[in-house]
């Protein structure tokens, strides 16, 4: 799933629809269209994965931008959820 534009809270709507309509399995989001994302963006892909493990799939992320991977680190949503460098690395992983 290709998200592009920031994610804030005035863009979840999107992010939210797309959650909803996702049914696979393993879905790898990629954010490296995304150049800016708040806190309420990161929430979103906080509760998108939530969601996804109660229905017992996984949701991983590939490709931040580097502000956005470092936003990561600092807020340590990487030790919860998958975070790779490119769509191919999480694929390949899971």
């Amino acid at each position: 799933m290709r998200l592009s534009g920031s994610l804030t809270l005035g863009d979840l709507p999107k992010l939210q629809a797309a959650a909803k309509a996702s049914t696979e399995p393993l879905v790898v989001l990629d954010i490296s269209g995304v150049p800016y994302v708040d806190s309420a963006g990161l929430g979103a892909i906080m509760n998108f994965h939530l969601a996804a493990q109660k229905q017992g799939r996984r949701l991983a992320v590939a490709a931040p931008q580097q502000r956005i991977a470092a936003l990561m680190e600092l807020t340590k949503v990487n030790t919860v959820l998958k975070v790779f460098p490119t769509v191919a690395d999480a694929e390949s992983t899971l």
